[in-house]
């Protein structure tokens, strides 16, 4: 998941630096809801984890 973070985040540097304003604004909010559910999957794991002890 980190890696399609990434991937799109680089994405969205270079539509930038181009001036594909629309496409930079997709690739990054595309990037920020990959990382939240990447966060929600860690917090859902660790907690699962911990209370499986």
């Amino acid at each position: 998941m980190i890696r399609l973070i990434v991937i799109f985040l680089i994405i969205a540097i270079v539509a930038a630096i181009f001036g594909f304003g629309g496409i930079a604004s997709g690739a990054t909010e595309i990037a920020k809801i990959i990382f939240y559910i990447f966060i929600v999957l860690l917090v859902i794991s660790l907690l699962s984890r911990l209370f499986r002890r």
